[in-house]
């Protein structure tokens, strides 16, 4: 039986059914001629069905899998990976409590918590985030989008315009002020 995905989604699956066997096929570097040979399948109806001239059958399409040594469902899903995944402004996640003067939202999907973090950082006229130190060995990288700011890492301060990027130790205290309204992109990159 058929997943249930591809019953629902089938001409949108049949439509991939060429790029995904040639695909596969190329990624075994096979020729049109081997796959007819390992497959049964003719060599017409292999190249047919690469160029999206002729739907396979159930049987052919079994047969073809075979031979490629991929698997026959997830040769035909709908795949996932490629599309694109949209948070609307409204439902990006804030931090709050953190800071004063200083609105941050959260870019990073949730599984890169601890790796590799980015926030959008929004700052009130005299805005700031005082930070205590990250673990060992995590650095910040801020890019300033929209304004001024001034950042602090341990004893060394530096003034950042539009456009300016910073990158710094945060294993250390530090901090972000800003003199007005200010957007910037904060990386953090952690151990």
């Amino acid at each position: 039986m058929l997943p249930s995905v591809i019953m629902e989604n089938s001409d949108a699956i049949l439509s991939l059914l060429p790029t995904r066997l040639k695909e596969a096929r190329r990624a075994k570097g096979l020729s049109i001629e081997a796959v007819a040979k390992l497959s049964g399948v003719s060599r017409s109806m292999v190249s047919q069905i690469e160029r999206g001239v002729s739907s396979p059958t159930i049987s052919t399409l079994w047969n073809l899998t075979k031979a490629l040594k991929v698997d026959f469902a997830g040769l035909l899903e709908d795949d996932l990976q490629s599309r694109v995944e949209v948070i609307r402004s409204n439902d990006v996640p804030e931090i709050e409590n953190h800071g004063n003067g200083c609105l941050i939202r959260i870019i990073s999907p949730p599984e890169d918590a601890g790796r590799h973090e980015v926030y959008e950082l929004r700052f009130r006229q005299n805005g700031k985030l005082d930070s205590p130190p990250h673990a060992k060995g995590v650095r910040e990288h801020l890019t300033v989008i929209e304004g001024d700011l001034i950042v602090t890492s341990g004893e060394y301060v530096e003034k950042l315009k539009t456009g300016d990027t910073a990158r710094y130790p945060a294993d250390v205290a530090h901090k972000i002020e800003a003199d007005g309204p200010t957007r910037a992109i904060l990386v953090v990159n952690c151990v």
